[in-house]
């Protein structure tokens, strides 16, 4: 049986995403007048055409203001790696 984890842990987010090929981007248009990211996800290939890319500051930056946690699988029920997550709010946590 797999297991999801729930961390805020920035270098564990970014070392789990980037070991799927993933980088970090928010979905075009929720934006916020342009200063803030909107919606987070993480992109992976092929590149979604809804996702703008973010550094990983601009990333976490916003993950934090949001006051998110990451949900994430390591692997599968069938023991291959998971790019399964999700993020959700801290205080549903």
């Amino acid at each position: 049986m797999s297991q999801g984890k729930v961390t805020t842990d920035h270098t564990a987010i970014r070392r789990w995403a980037e070991q799927r090929g993933g980088h970090p981007a928010t979905v075009k248009g929720t934006e916020s007048g342009g200063e803030h990211a909107g919606i987070l996800r993480l992109d992976f290939e092929p590149k979604e055409d809804k996702l703008d890319p973010l550094s990983w500051e601009e990333f976490f930056d916003k993950f934090e203001e949001a006051e998110l946690a990451f949900l994430h699988q390591d692997k599968t029920a069938d023991g291959k790696v998971s790019r399964f997550h999700k993020f959700v709010s801290r205080s549903g946590t």
